[in-house]
């Protein structure tokens, strides 16, 4: 069994976000960490790496930097690591990112390939999706619970207040959401023998079947119209002279106002 893992480096919001001026994120001048989605599709992947024993391979796209991702990946125990960079592919969208990424797997034999439902730097939850429609295969997204039985997959899909259970055969992507399991922790033999381990290093002369039309920023048909950092809520109206149910009165009388209550 032949898993890809496709994983991306984003910023520590906790760190604050930086903007080009352009309105793209500035990527080299923030923290980063490995998707939290994305950590769980690898988690799911090693998991089934312990019990069939399968290959896993985990590729992101992004910077030079970029590559401490799959190092961390690799330390927790993904076999090797794929990073696709070049400079045309800067500022990317959802589309002409799964493009790219999609363009880099045609390159490889895989029987599940696991994304994150979604990247804390842009909540779209497209990309998955928009991939597994470039190759052509099935896709299994929200992914609760994923289970193999032969040449198919049955995942526990989250569905608002259910679930779905789906099979499908291989190969198929699924995407996962952070609920999906606890991933493991880097180990420190895993450590070392990340770092002894070359990347691979692709770029556009690397990606099959695209078009440089539908890559990067040119590529790209999401235009951003204004970009600001979180926008900081005031102090609020204090009352500091009230006795209780003075102060439960005006409370209630505020949230009538607003049409709260």
């Amino acid at each position: 069994m032949n898993i890809v893992v496709c994983i991306k480096q984003v910023p520590d919001t906790a760190g604050g976000v930086v903007f080009n001026p352009d309105g793209t994120l500035n990527r080299a001048a923030m923290l980063t960490i490995m998707n939290p989605d994305d950590k769980a599709g690898l988690e799911a992947a090693l998991r089934l790496k312990d019990q069939y024993g399968a290959h896993v391979t985990v590729l992101t796209m992004g910077l030079p930097k970029a590559e401490d991702v799959l190092r961390e990946a690799m330390a927790m125990g993904a076999d090797d690591g794929i990073l696709v960079t070049d400079r045309v592919l800067g500022g990317a969208d959802t589309w002409a990112t799964s493009t790219t990424i999609a363009g880099a797997l045609r390159n490889l034999d895989y029987d599940i390939i696991f994304t994150g439902r979604q990247a804390i730097d842009g909540d779209t939850a497209q990309v998955g999706p928009q991939i597994a429609e470039h190759l052509g295969i099935p896709v299994i997204s929200y992914a609760e619970e994923v289970k193999v039985e032969g040449d198919s997959v049955i995942v526990k899909r989250q569905y608002e207040d259910r679930y779905h259970e789906i099979k499908a055969k291989m190969p198929v992507l699924i995407t996962a959401l952070s609920e999906l399991n606890e991933p493991r922790y880097m180990t420190p033999g895993g450590i070392f023998d990340a770092y002894d381990k070359e990347i691979t290093v692709w770029g556009r002369k690397d990606l099959k079947d695209v078009d440089d039309a539908n890559l990067g920023l040119k590529g790209s048909p999401t235009k951003i119209a204004k970009a600001s950092d979180k926008v900081r809520k005031g102090a609020g109206e204090k009352k500091t002279d009230l006795d209780p149910k003075q102060a439960v009165d005006y409370i209630m009388s505020k949230l009538e106002e607003k049409h709260i209550v």
